[in-house]
């Protein structure tokens, strides 16, 4: 049996703002440990008996930060299918398993979601190999998380009858939508409930077969997207027009609630969705009066509190079950019970045309990254960092002139006809209008200071020519 983990990495996260936003959201981020939780899921799998390397789902715009994400950690997946737009998780996993089954016949899925943290890997490989023995008579399998308490946040599965041996494996008998806290705490007195976890496993033709019964129209779509998929670099770009005609669907919705050969696999494997800013402070380790502090951080008579600094001290004093969150450009303080209204404060931020819900100071591109220094009426400050043999595009601007002061590092500079090399604190200007491209021809990191002036100083004043990264 060739077992290909399916990982999804789509999602904003937005209940985990201000560090995750839409451009870098919380998969994409080192939240429990110094690797990211998409790179905590491929490393949790790697190795296993009969599994092959992942095939990872997510967006277009996250497609560089994921390629790279996975070469840091050296892992070379099956496959990167990018998403032309959100469709949850059943078109995803669909055009997963159409994808797979193109090329192995045979092939079993395991869905991960990319930001789920499981503490017990042991007992998570054991619940795996448990469900790959029904998965191989043809049963679809989620795995139900043994609740630790009376959780409002979760779905429920409620087991039905159990499956000869097979420990720790039942029917299905039903999905059950968030409950209220006394409906939760009646679940876990049952006994026989478990928290909806979203991971799956069954084989890809199976899968097809009870999508295209259940949910023939997202399984029509899904199936056209992969048929007219194409290659860009080490990607597969989905049909774009195929994949938006697909209705918008969960797994449990389009398959799992009408199938009639789900099963669910217990599992205690100590598993959070880290859902929220109280979810990921119950995961991480704690101080002898609760605390969690990430950063340069400070506390003084502070109990039950989650403090997370990105860049600058924070200090804390004489307060309790609060969650305390600092970045660059925002600020976070809320009570540990409220933190579910986290959302609001990202909707507020749609409705009024703000940014802080799409990106940081911060912005990471295939090339390196630039990070917002200073900004003013028709000026803008930039730090710019590009990656050793990395360059940008061919581009002009409409409506801005370009400063560039080279910090560290070599740059080959592109401006019209000309080539110029730049060393460490010389400098060069590009004119409105002008085409130009910048280069690190050296082997250390290029660090430079953009200043940019002019009556428009959006990021969609660019027109490219020529992109190595097939931006143009």
């Amino acid at each position: 049996m060739k077992i290909y983990p399916v990982i999804l990495s789509g999602g904003a996260g937005t209940r985990l703002w201000p560090l995750s936003r839409a451009v870098m959201p919380k998969q994409l981020l080192p939240l429990v440990t110094d690797k990211t939780m998409l790179q905590e899921t491929a490393l949790r799998v790697r190795g296993w008996p009969g599994l092959m390397a992942p095939l990872v789902v997510c967006g277009n715009e996250h497609r560089f930060l994921v390629a790279e994400q996975m070469r840091d950690i050296g892992i070379t997946p099956h496959g990167i299918l990018l998403e032309p737009a959100g469709r949850n998780t059943a078109p995803a996993v669909a055009a997963a398993a159409q994808y797979l089954h193109a090329q192995d016949p045979e092939a079993v899925m395991l869905v991960l979601p990319a930001d789920h943290v499981i503490e017990k890997n042991d007992a998570f490989r054991i619940a795996v190999e448990r469900a790959a023995a029904q998965v191989g008579q043809g049963a679809l399998a989620t795995f139900g998380i043994v609740p630790s308490g009376p959780e409002t946040g979760y779905g429920y599965i409620r087991r039905g009858e159990p499956l000869p041996g097979c420990d720790d494996c039942y029917k299905i008998e039903r999905f059950v939508e968030k409950p209220d806290r006394n409906t939760a705490e009646g679940f876990v007195a049952d006994g026989g409930f478990y928290w909806n976890s979203g991971m799956f496993m069954f084989r890809a033709d199976r899968f097809l077969a009870e999508i295209e019964k259940h949910a023939p129209t997202i399984a029509q779509a899904a199936g056209a997207a992969v048929q007219a998929a194409y290659s860009d670099l080490d990607f597969c770009r989905l049909n774009e027009a195929a994949f938006a005609a697909s209705p918008s669907d969960s797994i449990d919705y389009a398959v799992m609630e009408h199938t009639r050969d789900g099963i669910v696999v217990a599992a205690d494997i100590g598993w959070s969705d880290v859902g929220s800013w109280s979810a990921l402070a119950d995961v991480q380790p704690k101080d002898a009066d609760g605390n969690v502090a990430r950063g340069d951080v400070y506390l003084d008579s502070t109990t039950n509190t989650l403090v997370r600094a990105e860049s600058r001290i924070v200090a804390v004093v004489g307060v309790k079950d609060l969650v305390v969150v600092e970045t660059n450009d925002a600020v976070l303080v809320a009570h540990k019970d409220m933190v579910q209204r986290v959302k609001n404060v990202v909707d507020h931020l749609k409705g009024n045309a703000r940014t802080e819900h799409l990106v940081h100071t911060k912005v990471y591109r295939p090339w390196g990254y630039y990070e917002g220094i200073d900004a003013g009426e028709r000026f803008q400050v930039k730090r710019i960092c590009v990656k050793p043999g990395e360059k940008l595009s061919l581009q002009m601007h409409h409506h801005r002139a370009e400063h560039w002061i080279v910090v560290s590092g070599t740059a080959r500079v592109t401006c019209g006809d000309q080539v110029t090399l730049l060393a460490e604190n010389e400098s060069t200007y590009i004119p409105i209008g002008m085409t130009h491209r910048l280069e690190n021809p050296g082997k250390l990191p290029l660090h430079l200071i953009e200043v940019q002036s002019g009556s428009y100083l959006g990021e969609d004043d660019i027109v490219r020519f020529e992109d190595i990264y097939k931006r143009a």
